[in-house]
């Protein structure tokens, strides 16, 4: 399933959303340019970059626990930045279409400043999520989904009847409109599901790997339906 159109109208321009939207395509294309420039640090500028910018839970873990870590920028800000990182071209897109078809009404619903906390605060939350699950890794995280998976659960518990328009790919490709718990509630479940394989398999494995994030999207999910009625999602009606 994969959501193209909301059917549900705003009152006013979300500013915010497109602001995001920009940041990250901008920051993606700057990683586009930094994959083809010198080396730098340990590997290539691109690997430097997010030594930097991305969760490194090993990093991380170091830092919370008093031991020194030198590099220019804390990790703990990393919670934040890494939102703003992707790791190829579907990577941003898909994130991208997610936060178009549904940042809308959550934003118009919170407002843009409490929107704005709102969006950063699920992405850090579900950063440390998925830091929670190995906090010795050394392979990089990054992506805006758990923020994305936040503003998911909002809308779930907001606008659980509201129509989006949804691609079905079974086969062949076809187009529904769909009550919006069910491409969310799917994206959820499929999100459990991968996440309780993936410890099993890691469990199975003696080295590290990289791969989706999914205790990020279940966290960025959890949390969304917990800070958003605590900003005020539904105080404010059309």
């Amino acid at each position: 399933m994969f959501p193209i159109y909301d059917e549900n109208p705003t009152e006013d321009t979300p500013y915010i959303t497109y602001a995001l939207i920009g940041l990250n395509i901008a920051i993606f294309l700057h990683e586009i340019s930094l994959s083809t420039s010198i080396l730098v640090l340990d590997g290539r500028a691109i690997e430097g970059f997010f030594q930097l910018y991305a969760v490194i839970p090993r990093q991380l873990s170091a830092e919370f626990f008093g031991e020194a870590f030198y590099q220019s920028v804390p990790e703990w800000l990393t919670l934040f930045s890494s939102q703003f990182l992707h790791g190829s071209w579907w990577h941003l897109i898909s994130n991208m279409v997610f936060l178009w078809v549904f940042g809308n009404n959550i934003e118009d619903r919170l407002g843009k400043i409490k929107y704005l906390v709102f969006y950063l605060s699920c992405g850090a939350l579900a950063a440390l999520c998925q830091y929670i699950i190995n906090i010795d890794s050394a392979i990089p995280s990054l992506g805006a989904s758990g923020a994305i998976a936040g503003v998911l659960g909002a809308y779930l518990i907001r606008f659980p009847q509201a129509k989006v328009s949804t691609l079905i790919i079974f086969g062949f490709i076809f187009n529904v409109r769909l009550p919006a718990f069910v491409p969310i509630g799917f994206f959820f479940v499929q999100n459990v599901v991968a996440g309780v394989y993936s410890l099993q398999a890691a469990a199975n494995m003696t080295g590290e790997t990289g791969g989706v994030a999914y205790w990020a999207h279940i966290g960025g999910f959890v949390f969304g339906i917990i800070l958003a009625p605590l900003l005020g999602i539904f105080s404010r009606k059309y």
